[in-house]
């Protein structure tokens, strides 16, 4: 028998946690019998003296078998079950693009989303800007969806990681988010729950990412690798660059738009095309549906160029509950803010700099995200044809068109934009769009 206390002070004091005392943290943390004071003293005792990574796998095992734990053995796939996670950007609607491409492929995509999160947009509230469709199906539904169709995105239902909910809500308001160990376990529960055979994640570096420096993103990205495969679930790392939109648009209805774009070839921005495609090839890599970044790219470009990606895209749209139209005819309806106007630099220059953080500030501040869990988001607002880093900007070409409801709201993004993009009169050095890839030898 464990004492909560003697866990807490065992980490405090600098000691390894064993696997059994881990599991009967966590237990405690799902089944209420470990309070919220516990809770946050064990929180803060990691963020201080950190874990080891066979504690970290301990720690997201537990934490994956707080709740069900899907299987999908039963179903007969004829391919790999895969998947993807982002720590979260602005403009960073590859999730959209990236189930059907892989189902498209020989996958299977059962992606479970998050909502937005402080400056970063949410996969699900972007679904929700498609009328009529259920990011909250019912497992039966969901399940059918992958078998038949390849890809499901939906939301997290509540008996996957429960004990994660908990622990997130109680490290939120004691100051203790910030810890690798912690971020690890939260976002791999969830994603091991899923019963992947594999998984990319795609971890952000740059002025909008989550972790505040390019050091502790790869220090994120090789602890997520290291724990994910420690506990079966083979995947790598990409650290992606997040120092500018990753879209030309950052918003709910006006990324869907241009997914959908990319889908069908009618525009594709490159920076986005890059990420995509380094992702999807490094899904179908670890499934085995590829046998190098080359076969698997060409791959991925043809369910582009026939067609077949939007297709997939079309179908799960249609099978949870939106229109049967939706990819021809997305335009009538995606909701449309009344004011769409162009926002110009106050003089002419090239964009040398991006505050990404700040814009993704301001997409929340027009309504596109929340301040708080219970505020409903306005789909139509956000921001369209972002120039880009390196490009000149002037009284023909915007820093970026607004979608607002309001002026008062035009002027605040504006002033937003004003204060985030710094011009100046010379290129800043090109960076690439994937800094870094981390397979689990790197780790070691």
């Amino acid at each position: 028998m464990f004492l909560p206390q003697e866990i807490i002070r065992k980490k405090r004091d600098g000691h390894k946690l064993s696997k059994e005392e881990i599991d009967f943290f966590v237990k405690g943390i799902a089944d209420n019998t470990i309070s919220e004071g516990q809770i946050g003293a064990f929180a803060m005792a990691v963020y201080f003296q950190d874990m080891e990574m066979d504690e970290r796998v301990a720690l997201a095992m537990a934490m994956r078998d707080s709740g069900t734990v899907l299987d999908w053995s039963d179903l007969d796939l004829d391919g790999p079950v895969v998947d993807k996670h982002s720590t979260g950007g602005v403009g960073d609607v590859v999730s959209l693009m990236l189930g059907p491409m892989v189902a498209a492929c020989g996958g299977y995509v059962p992606m479970i989303s998050g909502r937005g999160l402080g400056h970063t947009g949410g996969t699900l509230d972007k679904f929700d800007a498609i009328p009529g469709y259920n990011t909250t199906p019912d497992n039966a539904l969901f399940r059918k969806v992958v078998k038949e169709i390849g890809v499901a995105i939906i939301g997290q239902t509540g008996d996957l990681a429960p004990a994660d909910k908990r622990f997130y809500g109680i490290r939120d308001v004691t100051a203790t988010v910030e810890s690798i160990p912690l971020i690890t376990a939260s976002i791999l529960s969830k994603k091991l729950a899923a019963g992947l055979d594999a998984l990319a994640m795609d971890v952000k570096a740059g002025s909008g990412a989550f972790m505040p420096t390019y050091e502790l993103s790869e220090e994120l990205a090789k602890s997520i690798v290291a724990v994910a495969n420690g506990a079966g679930c083979k995947t790598t790392a990409l650290l992606t660059n997040m120092d500018q939109v990753l879209a030309s648009s950052a918003g709910n209805a006006v990324e869907v738009r241009e997914a959908v774009e990319y889908l069908t070839g009618s525009y594709r921005n490159p920076r986005l095309h890059e990420v995509t495609m380094a992702l999807c090839a490094e899904m179908l890599i670890l499934g085995g549906l590829a046998k190098s970044d080359e076969a698997a790219r060409s791959k991925l470009q043809q369910s582009l160029d026939s067609g077949k990606a939007a297709e997939i895209f079309g179908k799960m749209v249609t099978a949870l509950g939106g229109p049967a139209d939706f990819v021809e005819n997305y335009d009538n309806y995606l909701e449309k803010a009344p004011i769409i106007r162009p926002i110009y630099a106050e003089n002419s220059g090239i964009v040398t700099s991006m505050d990404t953080r700040e814009i993704g500030m301001a997409v929340v501040a027009m309504g596109g995200g929340r301040r708080k869990p219970s505020d409903a988001i306005d789909y139509a607002v956000g921001f369209t044809d972002f120039t880009a880093l390196g490009e000149r900007t002037d009284t023909d070409k915007p820093l970026a068109v607004a979608h607002v409801r309001t002026k008062a709201q035009f002027e605040e993004a504006q002033k937003a934009l004003h204060s985030a993009i710094k011009l100046g009169s010379e290129k800043p050095k090109e960076e690439p769009m994937v800094f870094k890839k981390i397979r689990l030898e790197d780790t070691l």
